[in-house]
């Protein structure tokens, strides 16, 4: 579990004007063009790949000019998930999730559970990776709608080095990401300096689950593997 400190009443002060426009934060650059691949392959065989893409355009939310990621995730082929995110920077260096736009396939059935709008429907927004992560104490909140997005996250590691299929990795920062809505399910995600998200794992119910993702390929991202 993860205490977000707010005693289960959440709200924050937006000003606008103290948004940059750009997110460079170096554990989460998202540079116009920027695109990045991972892989997971389950116990049975199916390999999971994830395709995520860094848009020109930007989407103006809360008066706050956001960028907008593209995630579409496929097993075997057959998309399971389609996402546009929206991110903004503030002028401290952390990146705040303004909402998602998510539409998930199952059985040829398409479901939109999970969308939010920072503003509308008394949504808000979170910060998801913080300008100084040696200087984060304790957890927070990264999105926020009831009942339906109330991730939370928290920095558990400051240092260290992570080695994927795709390279090894200096200088990175391990984050944890929990929410009261499926209590049991716990990730735990990798962040490498200049490249941003490197590796995911989860654990469901005390076991890991095969979902530990490597990042293949990059382009328009900052540096690579060491």
């Amino acid at each position: 579990m993860i205490d977000p400190g707010d005693v289960g009443d959440y709200s924050v002060d937006i000003d606008p004007t103290a948004f940059t426009g750009v997110v460079g934060n170096p554990y989460m650059p998202l540079p116009p063009g920027g695109r990045r691949v991972y892989e997971a392959a389950s116990s049975d065989g199916e390999v999971e790949r994830t395709v995520v893409e860094v848009l020109d355009g930007t989407r103006t939310m809360m008066g706050i000019e956001a960028v907008v990621v593209h995630d579409v995730v496929d097993v075997d082929g057959d998309v399971i998930e389609d996402t546009y995110d929206w991110f903004a920077q503030d002028a401290h260096g952390n990146v705040w999730y303004l909402g998602e736009d998510t539409t998930a396939y199952e059985d040829g059935v398409a479901g939109t559970e999970g969308s939010w709008e920072a503003g509308v429907g008394g949504a808000l927004p979170g910060v998801v990776m913080w300008g100084d992560p040696a200087a984060a104490s304790g957890g927070c909140r990264q999105e926020y709608l009831a009942g339906e997005a109330e991730d939370m996250g928290e920095v558990i590691a400051t240092s260290g080095t992570a080695s994927t299929p795709a390279g090894d990795f200096d200088d990175v920062i391990v984050t944890r990401d929990w929410t009261p809505l499926e209590p049991e399910a716990i990730e735990e995600k990798t962040h490498a300096r200049g490249v941003g998200l490197v590796t995911e794992s989860e654990t469901v119910g005390g076991e890991r689950a095969n979902r530990a993702r490597a990042s293949c390929t990059r382009s328009g991202s900052g540096t690579g593997p060491r």
